[in-house]
C-alpha cells in the first residue's frame, strides 16, 4: 500500500479541519475479524476533496453527508472523499482483521489458559488497520469510543471507561489526540487500581501473570508517583489526560507506547523469574520515559515524522534525569553510557545514518526506518523551528547556529589524544565538513586510578590540553559529555588492563568500553586485545549494567564475529566461571554472571547439574527462565533434542514457555528447516514467538547446520513483507540476518539484494545496516588475521 508523503499530508491538512471521532467496536464475532463503525465529523474547504485511510478485511459501507458511496472505490488503503461541505459527517462501517504482528488491533491467546487479549497499536500507519481515520500526526481530534465485548472482559483506553451494561462500555471524550496515540485495551485483564495526587492509576496484565504483577505493583506505583511529582515540579503544568493506566500486553513489538491515559508496555516487563537490578532499573526508566511523553509528544506533538526525534530524545533525556533524581532505582547514567549511547553510536556509523533533525522529505514509512538510536537516545503541533524559537525566547543563546551544527548534520566526529613533550594534544577528526564543537573533560589517570581532569572546548581540529603526558591513562570525554567516537592512545591501551580495575567512576568506564568496542568494530583495535582487557576487567567489575552490556557485546559482536568462535569462547567461559565463584550470593551481579556463564560454557556436566539442582552456586535460584537458558545451551551443544524441549514445555505451559520453546526448537541442528519455514512463510505467528525463532536459529557454534541458509536468507526474506508489517518486519529481518557468516560472500549477497528495488524499502534498510556491521567484522578479521 502507498505510504503517506509529507506533501499529501500538508494538502489534506489544508482541506480538513477540526475532525472529531466516534468509534464503535464489536469484539463478539469470530477469531479473525471484528466490526467497527467510524463516525468522523469535520470541517472542510467547500467543494474540496481528500481521502480517508482505512485498511479493512471488508469495507461494508461508506456514507458521506447522508449519501452512500461505492465501497469499490477503496484503493491501497485510501477511500476518496469528494464534493466536501463546510461541515461534514463521514460514517465508515467495516469488518477489520485482527493483527498478529503487534500493530493494529492485536489479538493474542494466552497459552496458559486460552484466554483472549486485545490491544490497539496505532503508531505509524497502524491506526487504519482497526478504524477509519485521517492518519497523520497534525490532524489531532477528540475521540469517544463505544465497545461491545464478552461480559467477563474489561475495557481501557485513552478516555475513562464506564461499563454501561454487561458487555457494553463507553469511553469518555478525550483531549485532542493524533491518530497514532489512540489505543483500546480489551480482555479479561487482571487489573490493580491505585491513585496518586488525585490521578486515578491502574496496572493490568494477563491473568496468568497476575502473581508477578501483584509482587511488583508497589514498585511500579511508587515509580509512577515519584515521576508524576517530579514532572509536575519541572513543568509547572499538571498531567492533563485524566486517568493513567499502564497495561502490560502480549506480543508487543516495542518496549512501550505512550498512548495518553493508557500506556501499553510489553509484558516481558512483568518479571515472573529473578531479574537483575539493571533490569528493574530499566523498567523504571521505561515507565518514566513514557510518562515524559504525556507532556512532550502527546500534549505538544510534531507536525510530521521528521521531528519524531524531538519526542524521543526529550523523553530519553528526561527518563534518565528524572529516574536518577526522583526514583529509588540506581544506575541510570551508567546505563546511558553502556547501553543507550552505544546503540546510538553504532547507528550513526552505518550507511543509513541521518541527521537528528532531517528535512521533511520522507514518507511516513520511510520515517519509521529512522526510528533508531539517533532519534532517541498546549494541545497542538510543533516543528523544530518553533521548538528552537521557544527555547530562544526563554533565554537560550545561539541555538539556530547550534541546531545547524548538531541537528542538521549526520555522522560522528572522532576525538583522539596525542601525548606531546609538554602536555596532551586533542584532535578532532571529522567525517564531513560540519563544524561540531565539543565541550568535554579530558582526564589523566595515575596507576592507582586517581584522576586529574581538565575542561576543554574543542572548537577546532586540535587543541592543546594542560595535562601531564606521563599519566598512565588519557581519557578524552571522561565525563561522557559529548557525542563523538573516542580513540585511546597506544600507551593508554597498554596500561589499561591494570588501571581500568581501579577507576571508580562507572561513567568513565563506560566511555572507555565504548571506545574499545567501537575501535574493534572499525578495525582500529585488535579484537584479541579487547578480549584480553575484558578478561582482566571481569574479576573487579561490580556493575551488573556493565557486565550485562559487555557480555551481550561479546556474544553478539566479538566472539564468533570479530573473532572466531573457538578458542575464544572457552577463554571467556573460564573467566566467567571464575568470576561466578566470587560473586556475592543472591546478588544481581551473580545472576548477570551466571547468565553469561550459561551462554558461553561448554561444560555439559555443569549445565545438566544445574538443571537437576546440583552444584548450583549458593544464592542462585534456577527458576523457570534460567532453566530455559540451560536447555537452550544444551540444545546448542547438541546434548538436548526435541524431546527434551517438549519435556521442558510440559513443565512450563505458559505463553512465555511457548516462546522459549520456539527459540530452543530453532536452535536444534535438525530443526532448522522447520524454523526457517516459520520465519519466512508463517503469517499467524505471534511477534515474540517469531523473534525467538529468529534468535534461536543462528549461532556461531552451529555454522555447519546454518550454512545452507545464508544464501536462502537473501532469496527468502523479501517475501516476508507479505506476511508482516512495520516494526515487526524490521525487527524480524534484523534477527534473521546471518550475522555470524563473516565472509565476503555474505556481503556480496547483501549487495545484490540491496540493488533490487522490488524488495520492500524497510527490508533493504535493515539489510544495509546489518551488512555494514558484517563488512566491518570482515575488515577486522583481515586486519588482525
Amino acid at each position: 500500500m502507498r505510504a503517506l508523503t509529507v506533501e499529501e499530508a500538508r494538502e489534506r491538512a489544508a482541506t480538513v479541519q477540526e475532525p472529531a471521532y466516534r468509534l464503535e467496536f464489536a469484539f463478539t464475532g469470530d477469531e479473525q475479524t471484528f466490526a467497527t463503525v467510524s463516525t468522523i465529523r469535520f470541517r472542510a474547504t467547500p467543494g474540496g476533496s481528500t481521502w480517508v485511510d482505512v485498511k479493512p478485511a471488508e469495507l461494508r459501507s461508506v456514507t458521506l453527508n447522508g449519501e452512500s458511496l461505492d465501497v469499490g472505490r477503496l484503493a491501497e488503503g485510501r477511500f476518496p472523499l469528494e464534493a466536501l461541505r463546510a461541515e461534514n459527517e463521514l460514517v465508515v462501517e467495516a469488518s477489520m482483521a485482527y493483527s498478529f504482528d503487534g500493530e493494529g488491533m492485536q489479538r493474542s491467546v494466552d497459552a496458559a489458559d486460552d484466554r483472549v487479549y486485545l490491544y490497539g497499536m496505532s503508531s505509524l500507519e497502524s491506526a487504519p488497520r482497526y478504524f477509519a481515520c485521517f492518519d497523520q500526526p497534525d490532524l489531532k481530534a477528540p475521540y469517544t469510543v463505544a465497545v461491545t465485548a464478552p461480559e467477563d472482559w474489561i475495557v481501557l483506553g485513552n478516555g475513562a471507561a464506564t461499563r454501561t451494561a454487561p458487555g457494553h462500555w463507553e469511553l469518555a471524550e478525550t483531549k485532542p489526540l493524533s491518530t497514532y496515540f489512540v489505543t483500546l485495551v480489551a480482555g479479561p485483564y487482571h487489573q490493580i487500581q491505585g491513585e496518586h495526587d488525585g490521578i486515578p492509576l491502574s496496572l493490568a496484565c494477563r491473568q496468568s501473570l497476575a502473581p508477578a504483577l501483584d509482587r511488583d505493583a508497589e514498585d511500579l506505583f511508587t515509580v509512577t508517583g515519584q515521576a508524576f511529582d517530579e514532572y509536575h515540579r519541572l513543568f509547572g503544568y499538571r498531567y492533563p489526560f485524566g486517568e493513567y493506566h499502564q497495561v502490560f500486553v502480549p506480543d508487543f513489538n516495542l518496549g512501550a507506547m505512550e498512548n495518553p491515559g493508557c500506556v501499553t508496555f510489553t509484558d516481558r516487563l512483568v518479571f515472573r523469574s529473578a531479574v537483575t537490578d539493571a533490569e528493574r532499573s530499566t523498567r523504571a526508566r521505561i515507565v518514566v520515559h513514557e510518562m515524559a511523553h504525556m507532556w512532550f509528544g502527546d500534549t505538544v506533538t510534531m507536525k510530521w515524522w521528521n521531528d519524531l526525534w524531538l519526542n524521543e530524545s526529550f523523553a530519553e533525556y528526561m527518563a534518565h534525569r528524572v529516574s536518577h533524581d526522583a526514583t529509588d532505582h540506581p544506575g541510570h547514567w551508567t546505563d546511558f553510557g553502556f547501553v543507550r549511547k552505544w546503540w546510538g553510536l553504532q547507528a550513526d556509523q552505518r550507511s543509513s545514518t541521518h541527521p537528528v533533525a532531517a528535512d521533511a522529505v520522507k514518507d511516513a514509512r520511510g520515517s519509521l526506518d529512522d526510528f533508531d538510536g539517533i532519534s532517541y537516545a498546549k494541545f497542538g503541533n510543533a516543528d523544530l523551528g518553533e521548538f528552537i524559537a521557544m527555547l530562544s525566547a526563554a533565554g537560550a543563546e545561539n541555538l539556530p547556529h547550534w541546531s545547524e551544527q548538531w541537528l542538521r548534520t549526520s555522522g560522528v566526529d572522532t576525538l583522539r589524544a596525542e601525548r606531546t613533550a609538554t602536555g596532551i594534544r586533542l584532535h578532532r577528526d571529522r567525517p564531513d565538513h560540519a563544524e561540531r564543537p565539543h565541550q568535554l573533560t579530558v582526564a589523566g589517570y595515575d596507576e592507582a586510578g586517581q584522576a586529574t581532569s581538565v575542561d576543554v572546548l574543542l572548537d577546532q581540529d586540535q587543541v592543546d590540553v594542560a595535562l601531564d603526558p606521563a599519566v598512565a591513562l588519557v581519557i578524552p570525554d571522561a565525563g561522557d559529555d559529548t557525542w563523538a567516537k573516542i580513540r585511546l592512545d597506544a600507551d593508554t591501551l597498554d596500561r589499561l588492563p591494570k588501571v581500568l580495575l581501579r577507576i571508580a567512576d562507572g561513567t568513565t568506564r563506560a566511555v572507555i568500553w565504548n571506545s574499545l568496542r567501537d575501535s574493534v568494530a572499525t578495525a582500529d583495535l585488535d579484537p584479541r586485545k579487547a578480549l584480553a582487557i575484558l578478561l582482566e576487567a571481569l574479576p573487579a567489575e561490580d556493575s551488573d549494567i556493565a557486565i550485562g552490556s559487555l557480555l551481550r557485546w561479546a556474544e553478539d559482536r566479538l566472539i564468533g564475529v570479530a573473532l572466531p568462535y573457538e578458542p575464544y569462547r572457552g577463554e571467556l567461559a573460564n573467566a566467567l566461571t571464575s568470576r561466578l565463584s566470587g560473586a556475592p550470593a543472591g546478588s544481581s551481579l551473580q545472576l548477570a554472571v551466571a547468565r553469561g556463564t550459561i551462554a558461553m560454557t561448554g561444560d555439559v556436566d555443569l549445565l545438566r547439574g544445574w538443571l537437576a539442582g546440583t552444584g548450583v552456586p549458593a544464592g542462585l535460584e534456577i527458576d523457570t527462565d534460567l532453566r530455559w537458558s540451560l536447555v537452550l545451551r544444551l540444545v546448542r551443544l547438541g546434548e538436548f533434542g526435541a524431546a527434551d524441549v517438549d519435556a521442558e514445555l510440559t513443565r512450563d505451559r505458559s505463553t512465555e514457555g511457548v516462546i522459549h520453546a520456539a527459540r530452543c526448537r530453532a536452535a536444534l541442528a535438525d530443526g532448522k528447516e522447520a524454523a526457517w519455514a516459520r520465519i519466512t512463510a508463517e503469517s499467524g505467528i505471534g511477534v515474540n514467538e517469531l523473534f525467538a525463532t529468529c534468535e534461536g536459529f543462528w549461532h556461531p557454534g552451529q555454522a555447519e547446520a546454518t550454512a545452507p541458509y545464508v544464501e536462502r536468507f537473501f532469496t527468502d526474506i523479501a517475501g516476508t513483507a507479505e506476511l508482516r508489517f512495520g516494526m515487526a518486519l524490521q525487527l524480524a529481518t534484523t534477527r534473521a540476518f546471518p550475522r555470524y557468516a563473516v565472509e565476503p560472500r555474505t556481503i556480496e549477497l547483501a549487495e545484490r539484494l540491496l540493488a533490487d528495488d522490488n524488495v520492500a524499502p524497510s527490508i533493504r534498510r535493515t539489510v544495509a545496516d546489518q551488512s555494514d556491521d558484517l563488512r566491518r567484522a570482515v575488515r577486522a578479521r583481515r586486519a588482525f588475521g
